[in-house]
């Protein structure tokens, strides 16, 4: 009976009951706020995406224009003779390059090896720097050269021009920030600012990353490939 008397006095009731629960979870699953929110802020962006594509497969599927030939409208004139989707692919290869190279940095700057991080994360930033000039270039050939605009496509069906250019600059716009955001703490890390507190700020920096590469490969898979 005296034991039974002890157990229920070493679990506090009310509400300090609930933050001793709350702190013995937090004990078991030691996950930092900053790996956390950044958990949810790519959770709540994949709701996004999947609205923004399954919006762009519910458009392809129902209208009665015909669709633009992907090959023939992500074709580039390469000596005397339009390649398919060569620009395409080169974005693809320059993206996922980099996804390797962040994988790299997060586990150099485990190492707390500062220089190596340094290059790493920069050669990523300007891999993706490298992504963002070549969509433009490939937004400019479509404006330009092809008369395509948001209201309106002279080679079919007139919502090519609305969604590709919708989905593909949210998803450009992630990536220049996630450019920014890689060299600020490519920056810090050179600099030595996280000696004391850690290097998880990489790792956190890479999950945003890694989810923006992965984001491209169903954007190419259901626009280029489809």
């Amino acid at each position: 009976m005296s034991s039974n008397a002890h157990s229920s006095s070493a679990v506090p009731s009310g509400w300090r009951g609930l933050v001793q629960d709350w702190s013995g979870d937090r004990t078991a699953f030691k996950v930092s706020w900053g790996k956390a929110m950044m958990w949810i802020f790519l959770l709540s962006d994949t709701f996004v995406f999947s609205c923004f594509l399954t919006g762009y497969m519910t458009v392809r599927s129902s209208t009665t224009v015909p669709w633009p030939n992907s090959s023939h409208v992500f074709s580039l004139h390469v000596g005397g003779a339009d390649v398919p989707l060569l620009l395409i692919a080169i974005m693809t290869f320059v993206l996922i390059t980099s996804s390797g190279t962040m994988a790299l940095a997060v586990n150099h700057a485990y190492r707390r090896d500062r220089a190596t991080t340094f290059k790493l994360m920069l050669a990523t930033g300007l891999l993706g720097a490298t992504f963002v000039g070549m969509q433009a270039f490939e937004w400019t050939k479509l404006i330009v050269d092809e008369g395509i605009r948001p209201w309106g496509n002279p080679m079919g069906a007139a919502q090519f021009g609305a969604v590709f250019f919708m989905i593909t600059g949210f998803h450009g716009l992630h990536v220049s920030l996630g450019v920014i955001y890689l060299l600020i703490v490519a920056i810090k890390v050179r600099r030595g600012d996280y000696e004391k507190r850690g290097y998880q700020i990489v790792e956190i920096a890479g999950l945003y990353w890694h989810f923006v590469d992965l984001v491209w490969v169903f954007i190419f898979a259901l626009f280029y490939l489809w």
